[in-house]
């Protein structure tokens, strides 16, 4: 019986041991916009909530014609990538023509992995040719292209939606899945079954919108929808310093996900995305 009892004590206590551990998690969506210490005040805040990070994306954005500046950017993120657990999410302009061109080049030889690239920070037009060009030159590098989707005007998601139809070999990460019109990502069952029209290339991070989503009346819409884009399509990011990752990570864990499901968006999509070698081609 003693030892009964004491099987039964050393199992309740291993299981509130599990209980009490942070679930770790890979936050795709962090900017970086004072370098270092950005991501001090980042890691300040995750450690505060009592939140486990086991990689973050820092995110720089170019700005137009200030090519030395980009370069410098993204550089510095490689660097910070190396003292911290953090993976680079460097950036060109799209306008900026052959130096986009150079420095996409440059940056996949150093190692990265993926740019960001905001149609309405940046102020350009994502239906562009200019666009298009380094979003198809992205992919044959191998670079993962993150693209705002907060659909801040109207025409926004189609737009993207069509990148990614012309650039099947790229994959794009379209952050905040739509925000408030997430409604226009179901298309992506019917639109797949399709013949020959697109590749598996879409992918979304829920930065922002799962936080407006979370116990409101769109809930279970916005579950429906995250189920129909595909679980294995969806990464988890904070957009911090705008949300902190504990927000995010508080509103997934209210909207009734299977822990498999849950486990996928933390971190096991945007490891196999993110952090695995994907395939360079010959242009």
């Amino acid at each position: 019986m003693n030892r009964l009892l004491l099987a039964s004590l050393l199992l309740s206590l291993s299981g509130l041991v599990r209980a009490a551990d942070p679930t770790p998690v890979f936050d795709v969506h962090v900017h970086i916009w004072e370098g270092e210490k950005s991501v001090k005040e980042y890691l300040a805040q995750v450690a505060a909530d009592g939140q486990q990070v086991t990689r973050f994306g820092g995110i720089h954005m170019a700005v137009l014609g200030k090519v030395a500046e980009t370069r410098s950017k993204n550089d510095e993120l490689v660097a910070l990538s190396k003292r911290y657990p953090m993976i680079p999410i460097a950036s060109v302009h799209p306008y900026d023509g052959d130096a986009a061109f150079a420095e996409l080049e440059r940056l996949a030889a150093l190692g990265v992995r993926a740019i960001k690239l905001h149609p309405h920070t940046q102020k350009f037009d994502a239906a562009d040719e200019r666009v298009l060009a380094v979003c198809k030159r992205a992919g044959e590098l191998g670079l993962v292209v993150l693209m705002d989707n907060a659909n801040i005007l109207p025409g926004d998601n189609q737009k993207l939606f069509n990148l990614a139809l012309a650039t099947p070999q790229t994959h794009f990460i379209f952050t905040h899945l739509g925000a408030l019109e997430f409604r226009f990502w179901n298309i992506l069952p019917l639109a797949r079954t399709a013949k020959g029209l697109m590749e598996d290339n879409i992918h979304f991070d829920i930065a922002g919108t799962v936080v407006l989503a979370a116990d409101s009346p769109l809930e279970e819409e916005f579950v429906w929808t995250m189920r129909n884009v595909g679980i294995d399509n969806l990464l988890l990011g904070s957009d911090f310093p705008q949300l902190s990752l504990k927000k995010g990570a508080d509103a997934l864990d209210r909207l009734g996900l299977t822990e498999e499901e849950k486990r996928k968006i933390r971190w096991g999509n945007a490891e196999r995305l993110l952090l695995k070698e994907r395939p360079k081609s010959v242009p």
